[in-house]
């Protein structure tokens, strides 16, 4: 499926996808990937939906550099949330919606970041929505033929 939209120049655009891959900025990618609505489009390591683990997530937010207190233990403090982090992560897991466990989104939700997951198609649409709100979404897309 082709989007059209107002896109905003300079801005990451979901622009079309279908069962082989997704189109950002009208270039096509038939692999696991993530991007925010300024910035590079990244590779992400992540072929399939049970290699999303909440280490790839943190990864992807910028929560694994973020500096944490070697005493956080003590009082259950939640985790440096970076000032660049985003209100929300979106994650396509393919042609179908895959639930995410609490254990892989625990550590976002403890840092203000909101997780959804959802099928790709719906994720691409979301984003662009959220995108052109001006609100700060990351999104990571899983192509639909690798979902299971």
């Amino acid at each position: 499926m082709k989007l059209h939209s107002d896109s905003s120049p300079g801005l990451n655009t979901v622009t079309g996808y279908d069962e082989h891959g997704i189109e950002i900025n009208r270039q096509s990618y038939a692999h696991a990937i993530f991007f925010a609505p300024e910035g590079e489009v990244h590779a992400w390591a992540v072929a399939r939906v049970d290699d999303i683990t909440a280490e790839t997530l943190r990864a992807i937010t910028g929560l694994d550099k973020a500096a944490a207190s070697p005493m956080d233990f003590l009082d259950d403090t939640p985790p440096q949330r970076p000032d660049d982090a985003p209100e929300v992560v979106l994650v396509g897991t393919g042609a179908r919606q895959h639930l995410l466990s609490p254990e892989t989104t625990r550590p976002l939700l403890r840092a203000g970041i909101g997780v959804e997951a959802m099928s790709t198609h719906a994720a691409a649409r979301t984003y662009n929505i959220l995108m052109a709100e001006g609100r700060r979404v990351l999104v990571a897309l899983l192509p639909q033929e690798i979902n299971e």
